[in-house]
């Protein structure tokens, strides 16, 4: 049935793509005709024709130009406009062809790779005033353009469900955690940057209508220039000013300020998702209750949720495990009475722990944190190994990473730096499975990864090696990370050291060490405190030793705060959603349909800018097998999306067909304001020369673009 959704989605989208390319096509050839042009083609797709149809000949497989010749002693473009009409034949052949990857208008005396082919005809392409040449190659992206305003007017009259422009996770490294809020003083605020439920009002001024407005501008940021943003966030009086500048993000290759969208109480059936959320629900127990991908959370101890942040507030302060109830809505918006498939499953919640903020800064692409206690944290454990990861058979999940190349104990930080230097190779590893230690080569893949879920090793009191400096946490009063040291520097204390008891109290894994200082710390006060911990050394037949540990009193008020959260991630669901509509209004969609396509226009336009400039790169760029692979997944969300899908492609292809390049429009077009300029047109020789060096450009566009949505289509 996946299969067949797909399929249908494929033949949606490409037949989408064919009415854009024959409206541009149509453009070209309406204005041809108009300008008295003698129009030999009309083309959809390039390569061999497909099946064709010329008045006097009618529909046939292949070219009419065959038929013509046999009847008639000699083809089409070989007869006078008085011979075509004597034997009562259409100067144009419409043809379909192969290739689905553009179309032509072929006219007498022009052709775009055969820069010589004039002709002396008076109604040959050369021999129109160069005004009316000027308005028969602009035509097409004229059309184009028509056309997206149409699709945006149809798709805003609908309503188009976009992510609603609410901040969701906040990365603790990026901008947005650390943006200065300018009118801190005047909102009542002391904590600087962006915080989850936040909602983006503007953007360098200009209203936020969707939070991929948001993205978007961080993308097509200059280095050093801040994005201006106007936020509101619930319980502050005024809307928040913020300056947050956007930097190079290591996971999507563009500039960003490190947020999400907020999510829903959907779980996500996105395919790069579906193996996360499965995880998640068999980690959770959930599955076995009958909770599947696509399902909604409908409440939480009998409150209803619609949001994610709803659902994190349900949490209590001792940790009581969450009863809820699931099913499936026929519409986002549905009430949760329409819902079916109801399912009530008991949602146990998981601790938090503090982050260990790295002194320094790390290499780009390695965390900056990770989860633990006092400057301790746990070792790395392998959650999951994919049927299509490189490693699958070499590593298993569960696997406890003891050793990774010559580092003993490593963390998580410690696990992914270390795998940034065996790039392209394989790494020695020597991992726990079922109680005892094996070695194996990991295969690292070029972006030094093994293509295995990593996380926390909660399982087991086992420390990685302790940090014995840790950094501090950015605030308003004081914005760069100072390195200090932390509750356990200078102890002495060994990675792979097993944490036995905390103050005499049992500790059996990482949840109950928590527990264990929480009870220690608990009747402290602001005086800080001493803990002593009995800790049990690697080495075979060592003994546990006692360590007093010394925690100062904000080390103490940091631990008391720990609360605990839902142990499924806001990533696992779908975004919030907004829908932006011209409420029934004609006039508003049309204004709304033009407002769209002049910020499509600005906004590709931007975007050859920056990969200019460098701040976008080439792996960035989708052709026409990712443009369609994505148009399927876009088909899924609905027609009214597809519209507004399609009105971008529309945009991008009207201003890509006008850049100043040869072969294409604008191309065309420059070389008729040089002919209007000089009185002539450019030498043969010259635009011979720009025909190659265009194919070439394109060609190899094409190539990259080609091998850019191959490796994503094979992950």
């Amino acid at each position: 049935m996946e299969l067949l959704t797909t399929g249908t989605n494929l033949l949606v989208v490409v037949l989408g793509f064919g009415v854009l390319i024959l409206v541009h096509e149509a453009g070209h050839f309406l204005a041809a005709k108009w300008a008295g042009i003698r129009t030999e083609a009309f083309a959809i797709g390039m390569g061999p024709v497909v099946c064709s149809w010329r008045r006097g000949v009618g529909f046939c497989f292949g070219s009419t130009d065959a038929k013509v010749a046999s009847r008639f002693g000699k083809e089409p473009s070989a007869m006078s406009d008085a011979e075509l009409a004597r034997h009562g034949l259409g100067e144009t052949e419409y043809s379909l062809r192969w290739l689905p990857l553009g179309g032509f208008v072929k006219m007498l005396g022009q052709e775009d790779l055969n820069p010589a082919a004039v002709s002396s005809d008076a109604r040959s392409y050369g021999n129109c005033p160069i005004g009316k040449r000027m308005i028969v190659v602009s035509a097409g992206v004229v059309m184009n353009l028509v056309l997206a305003v149409i699709l945006f007017i149809v798709a805003f009259l609908a309503g188009v469900r976009v992510e609603a422009p609410l901040v969701g996770a906040v990365d603790p490294d990026g901008p947005a955690a650390r943006a200065v809020v300018a009118n801190a003083a005047e909102a009542g605020i002391t904590e600087p940057g962006l915080q989850p439920g936040d909602r983006v009002l503007s953007i360098d001024g200009d209203e936020a209508r969707s939070f991929a407005d948001l993205r978007i501008a961080a993308a097509m940021g200059r280095a050093g220039v801040p994005l201006e943003l106007r936020l509101e966030r619930a319980g502050v009086p005024v809307p928040l000013e913020v300056s947050v500048e956007p930097a190079a993000d290591a996971r999507s290759g563009l500039l960003s300020i490190g947020v999400d969208a907020a999510s829903g109480t959907t779980l996500t059936t996105e395919p790069e998702l579906r193996r996360f959320v499965d995880l998640a629900l068999a980690r959770t127990g959930l599955d076995q209750a009958g909770v599947r991908p696509g399902m909604t959370l409908l409440s939480v101890d009998g409150r209803p949720v619609r949001a994610w942040q709803q659902v994190e507030s349900a949490v209590q302060p001792d940790g009581a495990p969450l009863a809820t109830v699931w099913g499936r809505l026929p519409e986002p918006d549905a009430p949760a009475s329409s819902a079916t498939d109801v399912v009530h499953a008991t949602l146990s919640v998981r601790p938090d722990f503090l982050p260990q903020i790295q002194p320094e800064p790390m290499p780009e692409g390695i965390p900056e944190f990770e989860a633990g206690l006092i400057g301790l944290v746990p070792l790395t454990r392998i959650e999951e190994v994919g049927p299509e990861s490189i490693n699958d058979g070499i590593l298993m999940p569960g696997d406890v990473v003891v050793r990774i190349g010559t580092l003993d104990a490593p963390s998580q930080v410690d696990f992914r730096r270390t795998l940034s230097e065996f790039k392209n190779g394989t790494v020695p590893l020597r991992v726990l499975r079922d109680g005892k230690e094996i070695e194996v080569e990991g295969k690292v893949n070029r972006n030094g990864q093994l293509n295995v879920l990593p996380g926390p090793d909660l399982e087991h009191a086992v420390i990685a090696r302790p940090l014995e400096q840790v950094g501090t946490i950015p605030t308003i009063e004081h914005p760069r990370r100072v390195a200090v040291n932390s509750p356990v520097n200078g102890l002495g204390l060994l990675g792979r050291s097993t944490i036995e008891s905390v103050d005499g109290q049992p500790v059996s894994d990482w949840p109950s060490f928590r527990q264990a200082l929480l009870a220690a710390t608990r009747s402290v006060g602001d005086d800080g405190t001493t803990v002593e911990l009995m800790v049990r050394p690697p080495t075979s037949g060592a003994q546990a030793e006692r360590v007093v540990v010394e925690l100062g009193p904000e080390e103490v008020a940091r631990l008391q705060r720990l609360g605990w959260s839902v142990p499924l991630d806001a990533f696992l669901f779908d975004p919030v959603e907004a829908v932006l509509t011209a409420e029934g209004n004609p006039l508003r969609a049309v204004a709304m349909g033009f407002q769209e396509t002049h910020k499509l226009v600005l906004m590709t336009y931007l975007t050859i800018d920056r990969l200019v400039r460098g701040s976008v790169g080439v792996e960035q760029l989708r052709g026409p097998v990712g443009i369609v692979h994505l148009g399927t997944r876009i088909a899924d969300r609905g027609f009214t999306y597809l519209l507004f899908f399609m009105a971008m492609i529309s945009v991008n292809l009207a201003v890509l067909n006008f850049l100043p390049l040869p072969i294409v429009d604008g191309g065309l077009f420059l070389f008729l304001v040089y002919e209007k300029i000089k009185g002539r047109p450019p030498s043969i020789a010259f635009q011979n020369a720009a025909t190659i060096a265009g194919l070439f450009l394109i060609g190899a566009l094409f190539l990259v673009t080609f091998y850019n949505d191959v490796m994503r289509l094979v992950g």
